[in-house]
């Protein structure tokens, strides 16, 4: 086995276990969009002192927008 495969085997394997600084990894919380909207079909979300525009299109997704 050449250098380089053994650096990409070690690399995938490290890939999902590995992170910066050495914490293991935390899944993010999930707010449910229908949470988000409450029953309407747009929200306005201020960040930043920016307003961004939530939408839930006929088709089922979602557009952010600013």
């Amino acid at each position: 086995m050449s250098p380089d495969e053994c650096t990409l085997q070690q690399n995938s394997r490290l890939g999902s276990q590995a992170t910066p600084g050495g914490a293991s990894p935390q899944a993010e919380p999930a707010v449910s969009s229908q949470t988000l909207l409450r029953g309407q079909k747009a929200v306005a979300i201020e960040h930043n002192g920016e307003v961004y525009r939530l939408q839930h299109t006929r088709a089922g997704k979602l557009i952010l927008t600013k």
